[in-house]
């Protein structure tokens, strides 16, 4: 069975992909090693998904990020490349052994994403609302020209 990597919803949801032939076989785990699926991966960030649609001038990039803080999210782009990290940090309110079901993923997740067309990085924007985040990054016109005036030195 190759092992892949999980996706961000399945992190976030606690889902595991299974295979028709996978056989699923019992864990044993000392007294010491903790009982979280995400401690397994917790050196590994989480896949962020994200909707990626183009209109007549700009690539539009839509992604889930409720409960992220903004001091907590980095978006850096590129002409080519949008890459988005963060970390969902979790609020303590009940201890662990008080919990009946625990699927909310927390912890850090990124995503680089490789644009089809060049962006202009100067006009891009970002915005959040109720948790979505929508990155606007206007086409490059490569067809555009403008006239250049030459100046004496």
């Amino acid at each position: 069975m190759s092992k892949q990597k999980r996706s961000f919803f399945e992190r976030l949801t606690g889902t595991v992909r299974m295979d028709d032939e996978a056989e699923v076989k019992p864990v044993k785990k000392s007294s010491d090693e903790s009982s979280s699926w995400v401690d397994e991966e917790s050196d590994k960030d989480a896949e962020l998904t994200v909707d990626v649609y183009q209109t007549a001038d700009m690539i539009v990039v839509k992604a889930m990020i409720a409960g992220v803080r903004p001091e907590d999210l980095d978006v850096s782009i590129t002409r080519d490349l949008v890459t988005i990290r963060g970390t969902r940090e979790e609020e303590r309110t009940a201890n662990d052994d008080d919990f009946f079901v625990r699927e909310l993923y927390w912890g850090s997740f990124s995503r680089a994403i490789q644009l089809p067309e060049e962006i202009d990085v100067d006009e891009a924007e970002a915005v959040e609302k109720h948790g979505l985040l929508i990155l606007k990054l206007p086409k490059l016109d490569k067809k555009r020209q403008s006239k250049l005036k030459v100046k004496t030195v």
